[in-house]
């Protein structure tokens, strides 16, 4: 298949849960080196993804204005979902692509265990319902249909051991691979990495770059 190269613009970095701007520099410096404009902005992660999209909408918005090409997005675990939530309501007109990182677009058994122990909204905050494997239809539906490309990155190696019970299968410590997909994804691949250390990760930077220039990974789909 022939991948279209698009012309250099912007990405747009959204970091995971309990995360900041800041842990997607190594990323970002990578993208500022290959002629990108980028944004990484510290969102309010505690928030319910619908206050995030609405606190996100006015900087993304300045970012693209001063683009002279796509927007692109490169997100990591719960910045994945607040990707989808904002394209839902607030797609750029000059949308490129989308690089997800270990995205719980199915959920995590973690935040499950978190609500059944009645400690859910106290450690997650409001955007922890849409980490359920459970969610609500109003959430289900809040986070849109993918109709853009999407080029999903899952980890399959864990900092520590986890239950079988609990995390089934290959997974990345807090995600499983099964859980990574969504229906529409253009490519999807594993490789041996940590959720939480993915970002720092060279083979992760390599491969979202060829992801945002050409809309395909360097690596066989193996996920």
């Amino acid at each position: 298949m022939e991948h279209k190269v698009l012309e250099r613009g912007g990405v747009l970095f959204l970091h995971g849960h309990g995360r900041y701007g800041a842990s997607m520099g190594r990323l970002k410096r990578a993208a500022n080196q290959s002629g990108y404009a980028t944004l990484s902005p510290s969102y309010p992660y505690r928030h319910s993804l619908s206050e995030i999209v609405e606190w996100l909408l006015p900087r993304i918005a300045d970012f693209e204005a001063r683009l002279d090409g796509p927007l692109h997005i490169v997100t990591h675990s719960l910045g994945g979902l607040v990707a989808r939530a904002y394209l839902a309501e607030h797609r750029p007109e000059r949308l490129g692509r989308v690089v997800q990182l270990a995205p719980p677009n199915a959920g995590s058994e973690l935040a499950d265990l978190l609500f059944r122990m009645g400690l859910g909204t106290m450690a997650l905050g409001r955007s922890g319902a849409h980490l359920r494997t459970k969610r609500s239809a109003a959430d289900e539906t809040m986070l849109g249909t993918i109709q853009y490309p999407v080029g999903i990155i899952a980890g399959n190696r864990s900092l520590l051991p986890m239950p079988q019970r609990l995390l089934a299968g290959p997974h990345d410590g807090k995600v499983r691979v099964a859980a990574t997909h969504v229906d529409g994804e253009t490519e999807h691949i594993t490789l041996p990495v940590t959720h939480t250390f993915m970002v720092y990760d060279r083979r992760i930077i390599r491969e979202t770059l060829a992801f945002l220039k050409r809309g395909a990974f360097e690596g066989l789909p193996i996920g």
